[in-house]
């Protein structure tokens, strides 16, 4: 069904990179700048994150022997560097989410540099050197911001939602790739119920929501593509759903042919075939529209 699958390292059927979103209380305090300092119960619940959930992720990344990708806000870089020395000690990788989860599409476009800018200085000063990974907060992706994470050299992008298998967006200032994942590989629609973030699911058992992810994962093996999360410290590094994803993680390795990665070594791997010749991805044209489609013009 997967009619261009990348030829995986050492014959791989898939690749799976866990990856995770460290916003801690960033976007408490970008939705409620005025009285976040007011919310305790959810500013604890995102608190949890960096000071709970991280050590144990990284804990149980260690006994599976598998390294993952931390999309991190710059403000959670500065505010957080305990959590931050854990992730990096343990051989993960850092990567960008904004700086304080803003959305990038609702700023002016030297808004949303300014901030890409300042980000990465803050996880070059953390970790000794710029990310190469981008993915923006709440998926906020705008009609520039191609055009940016080319002009600052980034590698790749991990936002948007186009495709089974990694492919690529070309603008006028250049060319990234495109890791896709979709809603199903996120924990908030399994997890999260608060009224602080206006987001309102059934909280669903760790069993419960794992069998989405599983049977992500099972079609992502059968048809050689590629599978990537996108999870939360304070969500899904909560107890009971840690061990479920420690129980995924022996599901997968028990099934084998499975290439566990970061993002940026998939993204690398995905830049070598392409250099060589054996995977010709899908280019996109970015941005799709610069403007409203003309049929909403008024005459």
């Amino acid at each position: 069904m997967i009619k261009n699958p990348v030829p995986w390292p050492n014959g791989a059927r898939v690749a799976v990179s866990f990856t995770w979103d460290l916003d801690a209380d960033s976007l408490l305090h970008i939705m409620h700048p005025t009285d976040s300092h007011r919310r305790v119960a959810t500013m604890s619940l995102m608190k949890y994150g960096p000071e709970v959930g991280v050590p144990r992720i990284v804990e149980m990344a260690k006994r599976y022997g598998v390294k993952m990708t931390f999309f991190t806000p710059g403000w959670s870089v500065e505010r957080y560097p305990k959590a931050i020395e854990t992730l990096l000690a343990g051989g993960h990788e850092l990567a960008h989410h904004g700086y304080l989860h803003e959305n990038p599409n609702e700023r002016p476009p030297e808004e949303e540099l300014y901030w890409l800018q300042r980000t990465s200085e803050a996880i070059r000063k953390a970790s000794g050197r710029k990310p190469v990974g981008y993915r923006a907060p709440w998926f906020k992706y705008s009609e520039v911001t191609t055009d940016f994470l080319a002009q600052e050299g980034f590698l790749y992008d991990s936002t948007l939602m186009g495709d089974d298998v990694p492919y690529v967006l070309e603008s006028a200032k250049g060319r990234i790739i495109e890791l896709p994942f979709h809603w199903a590989m996120d924990d908030y629609p399994q997890y999260v119920q608060n009224d602080d973030l206006n987001y309102f699911m059934p909280i669903k058992a760790p069993n419960q929501a794992m069998e989405v992810w599983r049977a992500e994962f099972d079609a992502m093996w059968e048809h050689r593509g590629l599978w990537v999360t996108v999870w939360h410290p304070f969500n899904s590094g909560r107890l009971a759903r840690c061990v479920a994803v420690a129980n995924l993680i022996e599901h997968m390795q028990k099934k084998g042919g499975v290439w566990f990665a970061t993002t940026e070594e998939i993204a690398r791997h995905v830049q070598k075939v392409i250099a060589d010749g054996t995977y010709a991805p899908r280019v996109d044209q970015v941005p799709y529209y610069r403007e409203p489609i003309p049929e909403l013009k008024r005459p």
